[in-house]
């Protein structure tokens, strides 16, 4: 008796009907090696240091150090913003 290419239920005509489903599965394993690919690609590349933003002691201690304000001044400041 034919089974019209359905073969036996335990063997492969039971993975006959789910070819939609590794069809799915393939696609969304290329998906996911292209997304991992170029995350380790640009992950790779040399990235810019984002300066930090300096606080009000950096900017006190710039401008010790160009001369723009005198010790006892810097010393003051110093105090009042620790």
């Amino acid at each position: 008796m034919y089974n019209w290419g359905w073969g036996n239920m335990m063997g492969y005509g039971a993975w006959w009907g789910m070819g939609w489903l590794f069809m799915i599965l393939f696609w969304l394993a290329i998906i996911l090696a292209v997304v991992g690919l170029m995350k380790w690609l640009i992950g790779a590349s040399p990235r810019s240091e984002v300066p930090r933003q300096k606080d009000a002691l950096d900017i006190l201690r710039e401008r010790y150090a160009r001369g723009e304000i005198e010790r006892e001044e810097f010393e003051q400041k110093r105090r009042d913003l620790t």
